[in-house]
């Protein structure tokens, strides 16, 4: 055992490896630019992770994100996060949080979107809302990609289930709950009428 495995414990590669042999995902090796990446198929939806870094001139964070692009043919939209300092100063002010009916739920975490009754119906599925509640540390969001991304140019009504998460997860479990919380999600999203079965033709 090398004398930084018995530091740091298995590398990214390693953990992440271990994951798709668990879930059937495919691990693609990145390059010179790029770091390699996770992808899983969820019925006709691919479910992307990786890492990326932001540099903040000094220093430099690094985030584990997970990402699902499918087709939101009424534009639905929800954000949702732990509760912290900041978020209590944000309700205080009159920032939106909206109460889906479960108490415990409600007061763990910001909840947002664009459309109430459908955050009710999305948040009335026990088993998001256990999957959530796993989570130590949480961003879980729909994104608008139709405007692009870097230049790049996405079909219209493209939306993208989006997690991240500060610093590099190599916790398995969570991993996998993770990626449960997004098949979950994209199959609630579908039964609503928020979500179209197929493939939206994007590739991360």
């Amino acid at each position: 055992m090398s004398l930084l495995r018995t530091w740091f414990g298995p590398s990214k590669e390693e953990i992440w490896r271990q994951f798709c042999a668990q879930t059937g995902a495919n691990l693609v090796e990145g390059g010179f630019w790029q770091g390699s990446k996770v992808e899983a198929r969820h019925g006709e939806w691919t479910v992307t992770l990786d890492t990326y870094t932001v540099s903040t001139g000094k220093s430099s964070i690094t985030y584990t994100r997970m990402r699902a692009p499918y087709v939101n043919p009424d534009g639905f939209t929800f954000s949702i996060y732990r509760e912290g300092v900041f978020s209590s100063i944000g309700k205080w002010l009159g920032m939106q949080d909206v109460n889906v009916g479960y108490p415990e739920f409600d007061e763990a975490f910001i909840i947002k979107g664009n459309d109430e009754q459908k955050l009710r119906q999305l948040f009335s599925n026990g088993k998001i809302r256990e999957l959530i509640s796993a989570q130590p540390a949480i961003a879980f969001s729909v994104k608008d990609l139709d405007g692009g991304f870097w230049g790049r140019s996405f079909p219209r009504g493209v939306d993208e289930l989006y997690f991240q998460v500060v610093g590099v997860i190599k916790d398995i479990e969570r991993l996998k709950l993770l990626y449960e919380l997004f098949s979950e999600t994209l199959d609630e999203l579908c039964r609503m009428g928020s979500a179209y079965e197929n493939d939206p033709g994007v590739k991360l």
